[in-house]
């Protein structure tokens, strides 16, 4: 096993980011369905759950690529 270097981890951002985007996806549609039943306590807890995965899914990759560009510009 070899060192991943710096953009090895790059892969494995984007494998994070779409199971969080797949997640999101998840979630969504469990809030409909929920919504649809009238489950309050449920609503609320799917959509904090999507807004988190959506926020997770993009903004990893966006930190991601400010450390690699800051990196590369020193």
């Amino acid at each position: 096993m070899g060192n991943l270097g710096l953009f090895g981890a790059a892969n494995w951002i984007g494998i994070l980011s779409t199971i969080f985007i797949v997640l999101c996806l998840y979630c969504v549609l469990t809030f409909f369905q929920h919504l649809k039943n009238n489950e309050e306590r449920l609503i609320k807890q799917y959509k904090l759950a999507a807004v988190f995965c959506l926020a997770v899914a993009l903004l990893v990759p966006a930190f991601y690529n400010l450390y690699i560009y800051s990196e590369m510009m020193r």
